[in-house]
């Protein structure tokens, strides 16, 4: 008897069940775009001041 026919069907490997709005080669997200230190420092001050500022 062939017991690989039998039971439900698989399901599909590896797949997202949706694309996240950030995934990695899309508009917001590029491939190559590494931000610098400096760069990730100044978004953090900002997006802490804008959060003390409310």
């Amino acid at each position: 008897m062939d017991y690989s026919k039998s039971g439900s069907a698989k399901q599909g490997k590896n797949t997202p069940r949706h694309s996240e709005h950030n995934a990695k080669g899309s508009e917001k997200n590029p491939f190559g775009k590494t931000e610098t230190k400096a760069e990730l420092l100044a978004r953090m001050k900002a997006a802490a001041e804008a959060r003390k500022g409310k």
